[in-house]
């Protein structure tokens, strides 16, 4: 059965070459991961950090930080390592409760952007309640550091 159908052997095989280049570069954009499903489901806009401030759910845990909205109530964060960005957005935010991390939050309103400190395990007024006019503020990032 020389050659016949279904004949197989080292001349018989097809070979084709399937990628010219080597495997592509994993580029890390620090994106937050399911940041869409998070906006959809919880009306939080997470945009990007170093892994270090994450979203977590408010169990009352002392090492959470908790900020508090009139749009979003509490919103709370588990915070790990020496330090942490987190870039977000919650609006109309009033309140944060700090853990043992120092921490800062920088708001804006309008087109004015304030820095607050938050103090270690305890509340600190920001944004309305902070704010001579009680205006509205969004969050728009949270930085940590041991």
């Amino acid at each position: 059965m020389a050659g016949g159908a279904g004949e197989r052997g080292p001349d018989k095989i097809a070979t084709q070459v399937v990628a010219d280049e080597g495997p592509g570069y994993a580029v890390e954009d620090f994106a937050y991961p399911n940041a869409d499903g998070i906006l959809a489901e919880q009306k939080i806009k997470l945009k990007r950090g170093d892994g270090h401030i994450l979203l977590a759910p408010c169990t009352g845990a002392p090492e959470l930080m908790e900020v508090f909205s009139h749009k979003n109530e509490k919103v709370c964060f588990r915070v790990t390592g020496d330090k942490g960005y987190l870039s977000l957005e919650i609006p109309a935010v009033f309140g944060v409760k700090g853990n043992d991390y120092a921490a800062q939050v920088a708001m804006t309103t309008g087109t004015e952007e304030k820095t607050f400190p938050v103090d270690k395990n305890s509340w600190t007024a920001v944004g309305e309640t902070a704010d001579a006019q009680g205006r509205d503020f969004m969050l728009l990032e949270i930085r940590t550091s041991k």
